[in-house]
């Protein structure tokens, strides 16, 4: 529960950064309804506080979040995003040049880089790409790829 704690806090801050750059509330700074985003993720509990925090301080865009790669793989090829996102905790795996948890036999062993090209090839060259080790980041970095203010 320490880590959900962290997340939230984290994500506070950066709500309050990007409030303070002008982003304001859920209600001002765009809105984002009819934009989804994909995410991968490695922690269940966490990418479920992300579905329910998120999408109001995200302009109200919608949040499909995987925990492993059976599903992220699937979801990357069912559709195209708005944009994609590495959770933080998916980062710091790979900032420590650790295997991500959550993968299959074909990923066994991927970092970012094979991710991203994964993303590339399944969703095209101009779909963003947001990642960052810190949860106070997230927030700004995912409103910009959404083109919110």
């Amino acid at each position: 529960m320490a880590n959900a704690a962290r997340m939230v806090a984290g994500v506070m801050e950066g709500a309050v950064a990007a409030a303070g750059r002008g982003a304001g509330d859920a209600g001002s700074g765009g809105v984002a309804s009819a934009k989804v985003l994909l995410g991968r993720g490695c922690d269940p509990v966490m990418a479920a506080h992300s579905l329910r925090m998120l999408p109001p301080l995200l302009g109200g865009a919608q949040l499909v979040v995987t925990t492993d790669d059976d599903e992220f793989i699937a979801r990357l090829r069912e559709r195209k995003y708005d944009a994609v996102f590495f959770a933080p905790g998916a980062c710091r795996w790979d900032a420590a040049r650790a295997p991500i948890p959550g993968g299959n036999a074909a990923t066994c062993g991927w970092g970012l880089e094979k991710y991203r090209a994964l993303v590339r090839e399944t969703q095209g060259a101009a779909v963003p790409i947001v990642e960052s080790t810190e949860e106070r980041e997230m927030v700004p970095l995912l409103r910009a790829a959404l083109g919110l203010k």
